[in-house]
């Protein structure tokens, strides 16, 4: 049978990623069967582009934010490719979720952009995206209970010695071992 022709030509969604979990496969893989070419937004870039969010304060903590831009573009680009997508099909940007004003200087703003919602957080970016007139294809929206992985818990996993090796995709694994992050996490906790 052959795949139907994606609803959209650009996609935008976007997370933080600290760590890619299959969860996140699902939601990034659930966008690129809408379009055909998807941008993949890192939020929290960086320091000077994280906020305290009153929906989500842990999410601006170091402890949530183990990892660089730079590092978390590799681990989603190596994620996708193990997913089976080309190099061509998607992109990979900084996405300051957090100042929705800085939006446009990243993504083209006449692209649909993917949301998922769980909690005040998920509303609270919808918010951001319908006050700046951007196009929004909300793909799920369901309680934080049946929300599924959460990268928190798989830190906390990696921080306590317990098994997580099985809730991320085996090339974002390998990339965790490589640049030693259970070691990285432990020395955050202890600040």
């Amino acid at each position: 049978m052959e795949k139907a022709e994606p609803k959209y030509d650009i996609g935008v969604i976007h997370g933080r990623f600290q760590v890619l979990h299959n969860d996140h496969i699902k939601y990034l893989m659930a966008g690129k069967e809408l379009c055909s070419h998807l941008i993949v937004g890192i939020t929290n870039p960086d320091p000077s582009l994280t906020r305290d969010s009153s929906a989500n304060p842990h999410r601006s903590t170091p402890l949530a934010n183990p990892l660089t831009y730079y590092e978390r573009y590799l681990m989603t680009k190596a994620a996708l490719v193990e997913q089976g997508l080309e190099l061509s099909e998607f992109s990979v940007v900084p996405f300051p979720i957090n100042v929705p004003e800085l939006i446009k200087h990243y993504v083209p703003l006449d692209a649909v952009f993917f949301l998922t919602i769980y909690d005040d957080w998920g509303r609270q970016k919808k918010k951001y995206f319908e006050s700046l007139g951007l196009k929004i294809h909300v793909l799920w929206e369901v309680p934080i209970e049946k929300k599924g992985l959460s990268s928190s818990d798989i830190r906390r996993s990696m921080i306590e010695g317990k098994k997580w090796e099985q809730h991320i995709p085996s090339s974002v694994e390998k990339l965790m071992k490589q640049w030693n992050i259970t070691q990285r996490l432990v020395e955050l906790k202890s600040h």
